[in-house]
């Protein structure tokens, strides 16, 4: 009996690297059935289990953390975070290799296996060449690292055959365009060690592992990098590698993105048929419905910052939550604030909810949520879809990452962003250039590692104004036209068509 063929998606990071893509291997398998289909990520994602296994998907955790923050977790020292690092990483790789052991080292290689990386999955790429199965990479922005300057004239130094080999690449084959544009990590000497060391492959890429030559008998292919962002908010350079392709964002469907199962049946059972419960949470969640709808002059402002607080960025919960207030003393909004179940800022709101409530301010508490400041900063501990909450904002403040990025420009509200890490600061410039945000906070003006009266008042004086900006006629309208050029575009189903496609040319 033949075997199955089968698809391996590997995504790590935080949820906004993985979730979507976790979305396109749900959606393959869903129109693929004639492959088996696994999702490796961290254990971390483990909420993703249930949904994948709807969509006959294979769960597969690994124990490594999606991020590895030195000052909350390894201390306070270089050198005891870079050996923790480096031992997490160890053994990170050591689980990957197991795991693609067991799926692809007792079978014979079937046509049409596939392997799917992200940027942060580049364990994959060599795993693939060990097992000799095609890879193509699914990235949902744009490469968040450039290559050292130094690069090419080092590796054009060290490597002056290889160098020759991908220069002289013709187009279609794997060259120097797609090493500059997101392979040239694999070239450092982390990798090679591993490869050579542990893998017994050649320590580079394309080069044979006895004579360190190129395989000139061999020119691979150009590798497919999908990206999951639109062209109408990136522009395509020519100078990309030919096989790169702009497929849309890519949304993760609604229901993955409750932390409620009911409040997600709710809105499934709105989906398929019964319009106002798509509106609406589950009773445990009601506070933060009411506060959504209670009349007012204006929609409230969702505040969220993911995975910053975990990243170790958040270093002073009861500052940011100063800046906060004081904001909301200028500009007379109202905040919604999604705490994403970081420890330190929920033990900071629960401070400031006992603080009123002994000073007789009006707190109110419900299931997952609390107000503060006069019911003005209403903080929430679950998740719902952006796409359900956005449009019912006036206006999103957030960190810039591709996730909250791409649903504030499908829901058509203006942007804040105050970005911090890698591709971050890409999509805050951007923001600001397509006219639906204004310039990006500098990190000191959202969360201040003090929270001294002066720097509090300065940070806050600095959001009201970008808030200010951000809701404008013009922005509003630029951010509305926006969202109906992206309405008609569906990221996920344009993947899996050209994942399909470049299946069918290898064959």
């Amino acid at each position: 009996m033949k075997s199955k063929p089968r698809a391996v998606f590997m995504a790590f990071g935080t949820k906004g690297d993985v979730y979507p893509v976790a979305a396109i291997a749900a959606a393959f398998a869903s129109d693929q059935e004639q492959y088996q289909v696994v999702f490796i990520t961290h254990s971390a994602h483990e909420n993703l289990r249930v949904h994948l296994r709807a969509n006959q998907v294979m769960y597969i955790p690994v124990s490594s953390p999606p991020a590895v923050s030195p000052l909350e977790h390894y201390g306070s020292t270089e050198v005891t975070f870079s050996a923790h690092k480096r031992e997490i990483t160890q053994n990170h790789r050591h689980e990957c290799t197991l795991i693609f052991e067991d799926i692809f080292g007792d079978v014979p290689n079937v046509e049409g296996d596939l392997i799917a990386i992200n940027f942060f999955a580049l364990e994959g790429w060599s795993l693939a060449e060990l097992f000799q199965i095609r890879c193509i990479v699914v990235a949902p922005y744009v490469v968040p690292y450039s290559a050292p300057s130094s690069f090419e004239r080092q590796f054009r130094k060290e490597l002056p055959d290889l160098y020759k080999y991908l220069q002289e690449a013709p187009s279609h084959k794997v060259g120097w365009k797609d090493v500059i544009h997101w392979m040239w990590p694999l070239f450092a000497e982390e990798w090679g060690s591993w490869r050579s060391l542990d893998l017994k492959l050649s320590a580079f890429p394309f080069t044979d592992p006895v004579t360190g030559l190129p395989t000139f008998h061999e020119r691979l292919p150009s590798p497919l990098l999908l990206y999951g962002f639109s062209k109408e908010i990136v522009e395509y350079p020519g100078y990309w590698p030919s096989k790169v392709w702009v497929c849309g964002f890519w949304f993760p469907p609604r229901k993955w993105q409750f932390s409620c199962n009911d409040c997600a049946e709710i809105s499934a059972s709105g989906i398929s048929g019964n319009l106002n419960q798509q509106n609406k949470l589950c009773s445990a969640h009601l506070g933060l419905q009411f506060f959504i709808e209670f009349p007012a002059k204006e929609l409230p402002v969702f505040i969220g910052l993911s995975s910053v607080g975990s990243m170790g960025f958040l270093r002073n919960p009861r500052a940011f939550l100063r800046v906060l207030g004081t904001a909301l003393d200028i500009s007379g909004c109202r905040f919604i604030l999604f705490s994403a179940g970081y420890k330190p800022l929920e033990a900071a709101i629960e401070s400031y909810a006992k603080e009123a409530s002994s000073c007789s301010e009006q707190t109110h508490w419900s299931n997952e949520g609390v107000s503060l400041f006069g019911g003005r900063l209403f903080c929430f501990s679950g998740s719902v879809p952006y796409n359900w909450l956005f449009p019912r904002c006036a206006a999103a403040i957030h960190h810039g990452g591709s996730g909250s990025t791409a649903a504030a420009l499908q829901a058509g509200v203006p942007q804040v962003i105050c970005p911090f890490m890698l591709d971050q600061f890409y999509w805050a410039e951007r923001m600001c250039w397509l006219g639906v945000a204004p310039e990006p906070l500098r990190r000191e003006h959202l969360v201040p590692d003090t929270d001294e009266d002066f720097y509090i008042k300065e940070a806050a004086n600095m959001l009201v104004r970008a808030l200010d900006h951000a809701r404008s006629s013009e922005v509003k309208a630029r951010a509305l036209q926006i969202s109906n050029k992206l309405s008609n575009e569906d990221g996920v189903s344009e993947a899996v068509r050209v994942i399909k496609e470049e299946l069918r040319s290898c064959q």
